[in-house]
């Protein structure tokens, strides 16, 4: 069963701050998983690598700047946005979930451990208003779908390396889902990143929207 230290081996350059915020996050979650039940009991002692450790195969590909908006749809117990928030400490993170006892542990988790740059919301993802630099998730629908709920949420002034839009964690064969949007897109296999078994056939999916 891995640990926080996990973290370290793949982001050496972690802050102290850093380091203790993700320690934190296994007692967290596990007390706040006995009250209400947002990851499968066994996968609680994988929270690291199948968590943590996937959230953050986003910042592998994408480095957030600072002041940067970046909408989590469909957010569960707070991943990809929780790790992401830690990673990223001046990047400022929505993160929206249609059942509210998910927002609550959210809500919990980042103020336990003492996460700032956060903000929890029960919503709908296609009753937002606000516009983001870049929408993150995990696998929460085909692309297609979530495509349609938030596109009109990303604004078109790029800061980033990579023009604003999505970046979904998926696995599997995407070809025929992707071929479904018919829209430009990039994949990143997490195995050029993590070595674990988890990850072989886990991707980050980038689609620009403004292209």
């Amino acid at each position: 069963m891995a640990d926080a230290s996990i973290i370290q081996k793949y982001f050496p350059t972690l802050t102290d701050q850093q380091q203790k915020q993700f320690a934190m996050l296994g007692d967290l979650y596990r007390e706040w998983n006995d009250k209400i039940n947002v990851i499968s009991r066994k996968d609680v002692d994988n929270l690291y690598v199948n968590h943590v450790l996937h959230s953050l195969g986003i910042a592998k590909v994408m480095q957030f700047r600072p002041g940067a908006l970046v909408l989590d749809v469909g957010t569960g117990g707070g991943f990809p946005g929780i790790p992401l928030a830690i990673m990223f400490p001046e990047t400022q993170f929505h993160l929206v979930d249609s059942i509210g006892k998910k927002i609550t542990v959210v809500k919990a988790v980042a103020e336990g451990a003492g996460i700032t740059n956060v903000t929890a919301e029960q919503i709908r993802a296609e009753q937002l208003k606000a516009r983001y630099d870049f929408v993150v998730s995990r696998a929460v629908t085909r692309m297609k779908e979530f495509y349609g709920w938030i596109h009109k949420n990303i604004r078109p002034d790029s800061l980033h390396s990579l023009d604003n839009g999505i970046l979904y964690l998926k696995g599997g064969d995407l070809d025929e889902e992707m071929n479904e949007l018919k829209r430009r897109y990039s994949t990143y296999d997490l195995t050029e990143y993590f070595q674990e078994e988890f990850f072989q056939t886990k991707k980050v999916v980038y689609v620009p929207v403004f292209n």
